[in-house]
């Protein structure tokens, strides 16, 4: 499914498009794309370095802790031994947990 919209765009850019890529809507739609990935990827290192504190509270109670407060029946839906324990280091972020 497509939407048409109206972008204006600086004379200079366009002809700069024109010079790379015949579909003018495509190399748009591909650039948009890529700015969006990277804007999430951007937000989610944001949070990585700067939780939320619920999220921060969530990695002190530990995953052990937190799976057990799942309700009855779920119990196979978290593994806590797999993976790679970590914890939240104020200022260093989160770092290998060597238990």
């Amino acid at each position: 499914m497509t939407e048409r919209v109206t972008v204006t765009l600086n004379t200079e850019l366009v002809k700069g498009i024109d010079r790379l890529e015949k579909n003018r809507s495509r190399f748009i739609a591909e650039a948009v794309e890529r700015e969006l990935a990277r804007r999430r990827r951007e937000g989610l290192l944001r949070s990585i370095e700067k939780p939320h504190p619920d999220a921060a509270e969530l990695a002190e109670a530990g995953l052990a802790e937190w799976s057990a407060s799942l309700p009855a029946g779920d119990d196979d839906l978290v593994d806590p031994a797999a993976g790679t324990p970590v914890r939240w280091v104020e200022g260093e972020g989160w770092v290998e947990d060597p238990r």
